[in-house]
């Protein structure tokens, strides 16, 4: 389903840094500011809107209370506050463009998109773009990081005070998601995947089938019954080379080209609802050449390509 071209694009940050064993990432929201994302967005003849961060508490100690859920009570109630928010830049008619932070982030994004979609009785597909397939539960993890769990949370596994942030448990069905650019999971993990509906496409697929081959498989996977997708980017899906500013690097991931045709792909797709870039790290960066990266993907995301942006009229 096509989905309405977004005339304003709603900048959120939050700047949480608790989901991960690296400090560092809640400056992330900073630095793709300073890598130029409004004035690239006012280039596409978008309206741009900064709602600011979502305020992330920190907490009285390092040391977590539950060794196998880091961090929880202080994640989720980052990620309710989250979910408000994209629900109003939602409901206003605006694109949320959500910039973290780790990935836990990403229940919060969801459970705001299905908030304002389930509101109008649709249902929401997503694609994951990322290493790592993010679904341990506290039952599987070997290091208890919540951002190792998102994608588990959303669809209907683990922490009730995660599942249950849209009121809607699962969030989105396992068959309606699809995994790109998978190449780093735990042993119990995989498991979890391979027993789910989740459509996963490693890095093998990847370099057998090439990206185009794959997005469109994944797409079409993710629209299938649906109002539209949403898009959670890691950055560490991509190859160290392309973003060397993430907190857990796996070499072999996408190439830069091939990371910005997932953007384009999904933004001609015209079913793309939302969009999050999570895990840019300043700390472990150089030149802030990682927040430039993801400003560059998230307006191919937005409409830009190499010779135009794509128009309504452009669109199936």
């Amino acid at each position: 389903m096509t989905q309405p071209t977004p005339t304003t694009v709603s900048l959120i940050g939050v700047p949480m840094d608790l989901g991960g064993n690296r400090r560092g990432v809640d400056m992330g929201p900073s630095a793709f500011r300073l890598a130029g994302i409004e004035e690239g967005i006012r280039s596409l003849g978008l309206e741009f809107v900064d709602r600011g961060d979502i305020p992330v508490q920190t907490p009285k100690s390092r040391v977590p209370l539950d060794p196998t859920a880091k961090f929880l009570p202080e994640i989720a109630e980052a990620c309710g506050l989250l979910s408000d928010e994209v629900r109003k830049a939602l409901d206003e008619g605006h694109f949320p463009l959500v910039v973290g932070g780790d990935h836990s982030i990403a229940v919060g994004t969801v459970a705001g998109v299905v908030e304002h979609v389930h509101a109008q009785d649709g249902r929401i597909g997503v694609i994951w773009f990322d290493a790592h397939a993010d679904m341990n539960t506290p039952e599987t993890t070997e290091s208890g990081n919540v951002h190792g769990m998102p994608l588990a949370a959303i669809t209907g596994s683990g922490p009730s005070a995660l599942t249950q942030l849209s009121g809607q448990v699962p969030m989105v069905d396992s068959a309606r998601v699809a995994m790109i650019g998978i190449r780093d999971v735990d042993r119990a993990e995989a498991e979890s995947v391979r027993d789910s509906d989740v459509a996963c496409f490693t890095m093998r697929e990847v370099d057998e089938r090439g990206i185009r081959a794959v997005m469109e498989q994944a797409i079409a996977h993710v629209t299938r019954g649906t109002v539209g997708f949403h898009l959670s980017f890691d950055v560490d899906g991509t190859d160290p080379s392309v973003c060397p500013g993430v907190g857990t690097p796996v070499e072999g991931g996408l190439t830069y080209r091939e990371a910005h045709t997932v953007m384009e792909m999904a933004a001609a797709s015209g079913a793309l609802i939302s969009l999050e870039l999570v895990e840019i790290n300043p700390i472990l960066d150089t030149k802030n050449r990682t927040a430039v990266a993801a400003k560059d993907f998230a307006l191919s995301a937005l409409g830009k390509t190499i010779l135009h942006t794509i128009r309504p009229s452009d669109r199936g």
